[in-house]
């Protein structure tokens, strides 16, 4: 496998295409992308605080994983979720509002950017310590097990997480008890700041991940149709019993590590390399080489991502922060005086 400074090769588009699936994969990759640009505008402004993780580049991952899950599935992401949420059908404005601290965003502005949940929707967070989802996804599927409902439990995670402690623990629990996980490894090359190469003895994610018994493959996680495609491919062996599995997903972030970080560790060249294959565009000239996408209906889409990501702004802006009183709301149970004793 060879180090992560270039993209991976073109692996082509399916022969038969939908134009209406086409146009909803498009707008979906729009959507994160306009979210994220217009996140990086507000934080400078000092709208949103904290750390902010930008999904600029990888929307292909979230946008072609998210069509092999059902509603009923669970799904554990990363601090670097923003592009799950969306894509899961978490609404625009309540992921602003949480960034910004509001009480009207999905863990009423006690989160922030890293910390996105949504119960209804089975969407397990946003988790800021790295690798602290997996052994979650595990419980989540054991569950699912126990109760004999046959679902799945997607896991995101990325190259940071792959060399702690709780991947090692949560694959081998998962191949043990042959649990219905979905790992989806981001493979963007680099944990924060430091390349895989420099801390990874193995590079291999497919050979580490049969070490405990466990199906894998990779894909171009730049192309939202092969993701898409091996996703399903992978849900449906879930589904049939087969156990977990580990999809890689090879791809890039455009953006520093956080809006914190001054990205020195990599060159421009390296990244600029990276953006001639950037998901979108190459989507997009795909599509043009099909006649399935028109300069009027390119300019439909981005107007629909514009207003949507305008009006979460908006709404942000708009909404009430949490009041102090409900700051230590479900951090701890509430005490319960006991009865007196006769």
């Amino acid at each position: 496998m060879e180090v992560m400074t270039s993209p991976p090769e073109a692996t082509g588009i399916a022969a038969e295409l939908d134009r209406d699936h086409a146009h909803f994969l498009l707008q979906e990759m729009l959507r994160i992308r306009r979210f994220e640009e217009r996140c990086a505008e507000v934080y400078s402004l000092g709208k949103i605080r904290g750390f902010l993780h930008l999904y600029i580049g990888e929307e292909a991952v979230a946008v072609g994983t998210m069509q092999a899950l059902q509603a009923e599935d669970a799904i554990v992401a990363t601090y670097r979720e923003h592009g799950q949420a969306l894509a899961r059908g978490i609404p625009a404005g309540v992921i602003m509002a949480e960034m910004y601290g509001k009480s009207t965003g999905c863990s009423r502005g006690h989160g922030g950017s890293m910390h996105l949940f949504d119960i209804a929707r089975r969407f397990y967070g946003g988790y800021a310590i790295v690798a602290g989802g997996l052994p979650v996804a595990v419980g989540l599927a054991l569950a699912d097990r126990m109760q004999n409902r046959a679902r799945i439990t997607a896991c995101y995670f990325g190259d940071g997480a792959a060399a702690e402690g709780e991947f090692h623990e949560s694959m081998n629990l998962a191949a043990l008890w042959k649990l219905p996980v979905l790992f989806l490894y981001e493979n963007n090359g680099y944990a924060m700041g430091t390349a895989l190469p420099r801390a990874q003895a193995q590079l291999d994610m497919v050979l580490r991940a049969r070490g405990y018994g466990i199906d894998a493959a990779t894909v171009d996680g730049m192309d939202v149709l092969a993701v898409e495609a091996a996703a399903r491919q992978a849900a449906e062996r879930i589904r049939s019993g087969g156990g977990p599995f580990l999809l890689e997903l090879r791809t890039y972030r455009f953006r520093a590590h956080s809006m914190a970080d001054p990205d020195r560790y990599r060159t421009k060249a390296e990244i600029e390399h990276w953006k001639e294959r950037d998901p979108i565009a190459l989507f997009i000239t795909r599509l043009r080489e099909r006649e399935l996408l028109s300069d009027a209906d390119l300019a439909q889409l981005e107007g629909n991502a514009a207003a949507e990501v305008q009006a979460a702004i908006d709404f942000a802006d708009a909404s009430p922060p949490e009041p102090v009183e409900a700051l230590l709301r479900d951090v701890c149970t509430p005490r319960e005086t006991p009865e007196p004793t006769p």
